[in-house]
This record gives C-alpha cells, sequence and structure tokens, in this order.
C-alpha cells in the first residue's frame, strides 16, 4: 500500500518537469501515532496519577513514553528523505533559505508556546509574565535545531559523510561527557557536562526548573546527538523508497533495528541509556527501536494490506505540528481559567472522570479523552483540507 506524489523536478535540460514517487503509508501512520502519544503522555489527568509506562524514566532507564519524542525525531528524518530532494538541483541560496525559515519559525513557535498565555496568577491577581525569565529551549526547540543541523548534514556531507557525521558525534558527546562531567559520576544530574554547557550559555532562569535544580533535557549540547535520530529517519526513508515494501525490506529493517537495540544495551553498561541527557547508548536504543516500529508498520501495512485502521493517525499525521502546538496552547487555557478554586482542567477531570473512577485509570482516561478531541480538530480539518505548513 503506497501512496503515489507528484513533485516537480528540474531535469538535465534544466525544465521543471513532474517527478513521480512513491510515498508509504506507513511512514504517515508512525508520525500520527506519534504525535497521538506525544498528547497522552503530556495531558494525564493528574501528573499524580500515572500508571508506570507512561512515565519516563526518573534517570537512568528506558519506558515506552521514553520513546516517543525520539520517535518524533525519527520521523521527521522520514520527511526529509522525501522533501530534500527537490534541493538537489537547486541553489544552495533556495536551500538555505527554506531550513533558515523553517529553522527559525518553528523554533518561535516553540518560544510563543513557553510563554503562553502570557499572564499568571500570583496571590490571586493576575499579572504580566516576566518575559526575560522564559525557558528558551523546549520539545519544538528541539526539534528546530536538529532539523537544521540534520539538513546541513545530508545536503552538503551526502549520505556518507553525514554517516559518519553521526559516528563522530555519538563518541565526540560520550568523550565530552565523561571528561567533563564530575569525575565521582559523570552522568549524574547536578555533574554532567550537558548541564554546565548550558550553565554557561543560558542565563539560569531561563534554564528548566522540573527536575529540582536548574537543567534543561531539551538542552543545547544535548541537542547534537539528538540531530542521530533524525539523521537515522532519513536513512531510513531513503532506504525503505530504495528497497520498496516488500517482506526483505521488513526483515533487513528488523535485523537493523535489533542490531542497534543490541549495542545500545551493551553501551548502556558504559555509557547509560537516559533520555535527560540524551546519551549515545538512548539514540542508539531509540532509533532500533523506531527502526523496528516502522518495520512492523510496514509489514501490516504496505505489505499485508491491512490500512483501512490507519487513517486514525493519518489524521493526526496530516497536520502534526499544529496539532501538537494547539494541544498545548489548550491545555494551558484550561489550567488558567478557574472555576471558584480550581483550574478548568482540574474542574472537567474531577466532573467527568474522578466522578465514576479513580486513580491512574481516571488519569489515562483523561488523557485519552483529550487526545479524541484533538484527533477531531485533526480529522475536520483534512476533511476541509485545511494543512498547515512551516
Amino acid at each position: 500500500m503506497t501512496k503515489l506524489s507528484t513533485a516537480p523536478s528540474l531535469t538535465d535540460d534544466g525544465l521543471l518537469r513532474p517527478k513521480t514517487y512513491e510515498r508509504y503509508l506507513s511512514l504517515d501512520v508512525l508520525r500520527g501515532l506519534t504525535i497521538a502519544l506525544m498528547i497522552v503522555v503530556n495531558n494525564p489527568g493528574s501528573w499524580g496519577s500515572i500508571y508506570a509506562p507512561f512515565k519516563h524514566a526518573a534517570w537512568h532507564g528506558f519506558t515506552v513514553t521514553d520513546l516517543v519524542f525520539p520517535s518524533f525525531l525519527f520521523v521527521v528524518g522520514n520527511a526529509m528523505s522525501f522533501s530534500m530532494r527537490k534541493f538537489e538541483r537547486q541553489p544552495d541560496s533556495v536551500f538555505l533559505r527554506k531550513v533558515f525559515k523553517r529553522t527559525v519559525l518553528i523554533f518561535l513557535i516553540g518560544l510563543f508556546l513557553n510563554l503562553f498565555p502570557f499572564i499568571t496568577r500570583t496571590e490571586g491577581v493576575i499579572v504580566m509574565k516576566d518575559f526575560t525569565a522564559v525557558r528558551i529551549m523546549g520539545v519544538l526547540q528541539r526539534i528546530a535545531l536538529c532539523y537544521f543541523i540534520a539538513s546541513l548534514a545530508v545536503h552538503y556531507l551526502k549520505f556518507k559523510g553525514a554517516a559518519i557525521f553521526s559516528v563522530v558525534v555519538l563518541f565526540g558527546y560520550w568523550a565530552v561527557m565523561y571528561f567533563f562531567g564530575d569525575s565521582a559520576d559523570p552522568y549524574s544530574l547536578a555533574g554532567n557536562a550537558a548541564r554546565k554547557f548550558d550553565d554557561l550559555i543560558i542565563p539560569e532562569t531561563n534554564l528548566y526548573k522540573g527536575f529540582g535544580i536548574p537543567f534543561d533535557p531539551e538542552g543545547l549540547l544535548s541537542t547534537l546527538p539528538a540531530t542521530v535520530n533524525v539523521i537515522a529517519g532519513y536513512f531510513a526513508g531513503l532506504f525503505i523508497q530504495k528497497s520498496g515494501n516488500s517482506l526483505n525490506t521488513v526483515f533487513k529493517l528488523m535485523l537493523a533495528g535489533a542490531a542497534l537495540v543490541a549495542m545500545a544495551l551493551v553501551w548502556d553498561i558504559y555509557f547509560p541509556i537516559n533520555k535527560p541527557i540524551w546519551t549515545s547508548s538512548y539514540v542508539l536504543h531509540s532509533v532500533g527501536l523506531s527502526v523496528m516500529l516502522i518495520a512492523g508498520l510496514m509489514l501490516v501495512i504496505e505489505v499485508l494490506g491491512f490500512a483501512k485502521w490507519s487513517y486514525f493517525f493519518e489524521a493526526f499525521g496530516k497536520n502534526p505540528l499544529f496539532i501538537f502546538a494547539f494541544a498545548t496552547l489548550v491545555i494551558k487555557l484550561l489550567n488558567f481559567i478557574r472555576i471558584g478554586d480550581m483550574s478548568l482542567q482540574k474542574w472537567l477531570y474531577t466532573k467527568l472522570f474522578l466522578s465514576w473512577t479513580e486513580g491512574e485509570t481516571a488519569s489515562l482516561l483523561f488523557a485519552l479523552a483529550y487526545m479524541l478531541v484533538m484527533w477531531v480538530i485533526g480529522f475536520w480539518m483534512d476533511k476541509k483540507k485545511i494543512y498547515v505548513k512551516v
């Protein structure tokens, strides 16, 4: 099951002609699945009541939730394996203008989400937020920077050069973390080199505080290994396009994914799998699982032809960044608006879910219901052919 798309392509005579290529439904489904899971894990009814699989690992370790963000970076790379084609015979100025524009826009949207709704409550009084204390980094900011670096790498270094770049980054990051982290424990929360580097560049007031001390899990230094997740997605996309939607392709992807996971588990002994500092072993582990996940989707959708169920996730995948941003804006509004002495989010959670169930179940049902509301919006946008591109 493939979808045919056409895009203008420069031919040898300098004329624009339509070029036909295959667009794999499984890639779109993976993007939509990732967005759906991001909404679920980011919006529980109560942060104090979450089933273990929907929690991030406290520090070292890995849960299903720790696969969501790197999988989105992976699908960003998948999309690049199609979109980068149009730059192959265009001037570098066109390529750079597009990449810079997209990077800046996504980064600024991330900053906007961090600031929204621009006001806060202090002792019951609504006041303007201190814009100088806004968190600079975040999920979209990391996506923007990873996209930027990965685009430059695959465009200028080509396949072999980008592969070498990825290897150097992973081993170089390990060396930096080991030699510049605290000697007692270079991979600890307080003593890791990624935190030290961010402290030098970003003011303390602009760092994430969720770990109890200023430390940003989407910081600058740890963004570099995260770029490899994007490049790996690009490589996977190229391989799928070249090899076709066959059982042999699925088998090779499964084998490659399993090999990466095995290497990650060995590396974990020396450089622990850790999402907050985005260790190199975490990159290999998440890429390996992403590769096996896309292989599984290809088997079901492309090879066996069971595709009817997939539209649910396609609706998310048609407007991924918009739906993610919109979901963030709405939940922030629900938490700001008050009904009596509680937020509207808590009021809805209490009245609609805690009134008939409790604990982790109620919290998960709220998250699923919120995700379904976002799906309805995505479905409506798709039916109206509204696609927000950045």
